[in-house]
């Protein structure tokens, strides 16, 4: 018995999918054959094929350092100090 297949609807930014697209066409491929491929790869790994980490400049932490900066600079409380540039041979 054949395999049926059935059509999956994914919203993307316009930009996003014209690279997408342009990647696919150069390797030989449409964005369907690209889809399946990395569909086939997690069920089979049982896992996403490649590490999903956050920025640390948007960790908790770091934004309630900034947002601590910024209050303590809007009330003239904030003391800067000069670095030497390092300089890259």
């Amino acid at each position: 018995m054949g395999q049926s297949t059935v059509m999956v609807n994914v919203r993307m930014d316009a930009t996003l999918k014209k690279q997408f697209e342009e990647f696919c066409n150069k390797t030989g491929m449409n964005m369907s054959v690209a889809f399946n491929i990395y569909a086939s790869k997690v069920v089979r790994d049982q896992r996403i094929p490649f590490s999903i980490d956050l920025d640390p400049f948007y960790s908790e932490s770091n934004i309630n350092y900034l947002e601590k900066k910024m209050t303590d600079y809007k009330a003239g409380n904030l003391t800067f100090t000069e670095h030497a540039l390092i300089e890259d041979e």
